[in-house]
């Protein structure tokens, strides 16, 4: 279904959240515009641009009308409670919908942070600096990542395997946009914490999104998407 609206804007910064929103407006046959920004090469921050945007410079932010919105999860709602016509979200009332809800809250609520901590101790391992500082760095980076990240990511995508052993999609049967919310996890946990083939459900899932059109559609539009 396509609608005669007014082209919502995307204001998307390269590999980030973003690619979530295009992705879910080409599963709805929305129309939409993209405002791309790109990260500082040697910080990998965004540009101080966003400032524009929104207060604190992040993406995605979209402009719809007098709408504008921020962060995934709430843009996620927004988009699919005004232009799904109940699409990719379960029937009020029913226990997929519960299911719903939760994921598209889990994926940074909970899935996002320890996945965000190892990127962190990744950087201050690998960061050149001085003797004896690299060496205790790289001694406090290796305890936390041991102690406590890595189990937390273990932990993590046991629970998120077992989840879709249960059903296909996370919300029960059929695909949602809590299937697009949780991509971004599982696509950085494939690329910098160890979800590969040995966690076959979430290795499966990963495969069957690529695959849909609109994801595909939604990486032209959106340009290269890299972790």
């Amino acid at each position: 279904m396509r609608y005669n609206l007014a082209v919502i804007t995307v204001h998307h910064l390269n590999n980030s959240r973003s690619q979530r929103v295009l992705w879910l407006l080409e599963e709805l046959g929305v129309p939409y515009e993209v405002k791309r920004y790109e990260r500082d090469a040697n910080t990998m921050l965004a540009p101080p641009a966003l400032l524009a945007v929104h207060p604190l410079g992040k993406s995605p932010v979209i402009i719809d009308g007098e709408a504008r919105v921020a962060e995934s999860g709430a843009i996620i709602e927004y988009l699919v409670g005004k232009y799904g016509g109940g699409r990719l979200i379960p029937p009020p009332g029913s226990s997929d919908r519960l299911r719903y809800t939760y994921w598209l809250h889990y994926a940074e609520g909970s899935a996002m942070p320890p996945l965000l901590l190892k990127l962190v101790f990744d950087r201050v391992a690998s960061t050149p600096m001085p003797w004896p500082f690299s060496a205790m760095a790289r001694r406090i980076a290796g305890t936390v990542q041991g102690t406590f990240i890595g189990p937390q990511l273990k932990r993590h995508l046991d629970f998120m395997e077992a989840e879709l052993a249960a059903h296909p999609w996370f919300a029960g049967k059929e695909f949602t946009a809590a299937d697009i919310q949780m991509s971004f996890p599982l696509e950085a946990a494939a690329s910098r914490a160890g979800l590969d083939a040995r966690r076959p459900k979430l290795f499966a899932f990963l495969d069957r999104i690529h695959a849909r059109d609109a994801y595909k559609r939604a990486l032209e539009r959106g340009g290269p998407y890299r972790f």
